[in-house]
């Protein structure tokens, strides 16, 4: 499935969980602060911010991450494998050109950004950017998606 998003904010919607996914719009630096180091990557235009919310919530907050990432170039914080907080992140996020969802990894604790955690319900997809839109593949036919203003909560 291919959706044009422009400015826009897709929510990607299971059952008991969601994605947030939006297209950079320029490049900038991204910094992944983990326990004992800093990795930069290069963010380009056409590359996707995917907040993932294993155990939905609120929209709000997971709108306000993606937009500090996106348009603040905030760094991202990468916990160690053992840490007891990973249970207790609510959304947790990824950036690149091609991000696949995967139940199977401990929130917060992967620096690798074609990786998010996900519900199982979300797991197995694969969300690819471009300055057009996004892609996703496969799309369950259990999930719904809408389109949401970046500032209608920022």
């Amino acid at each position: 499935m291919n959706v044009s998003v422009g400015d826009d904010v897709l929510r990607v919607k299971g059952i008991h969980s969601f994605l947030l996914v939006a297209v950079v719009h320029e490049n900038f630096p991204l910094c992944i602060e983990a326990s004992h180091e800093e990795y930069c990557q290069g963010v380009h235009a056409g590359d996707l911010v995917v907040v993932s919310a294993p155990e939905a919530g609120p929209v709000e907050p997971a709108l306000m991450l993606l937009e500090l990432v996106r348009k603040y170039h905030l760094p991202l914080m990468v916990l160690p494998r053992d840490h007891p907080g990973s249970k207790r992140i609510p959304y947790v996020v990824s950036v690149g050109p091609e991000i696949q969802t995967n139940c199977s990894i401990v929130r917060g604790t992967h620096p690798e950004q074609h990786l998010v955690c996900s519900s199982a319900e979300l797991a197995g997809i694969t969300l690819s950017g471009s300055r057009d839109g996004i892609t996703i593949s496969p799309f369950p036919e259990m999930l719904t998606f809408e389109q949401i203003k970046s500032d209608k909560y920022c």
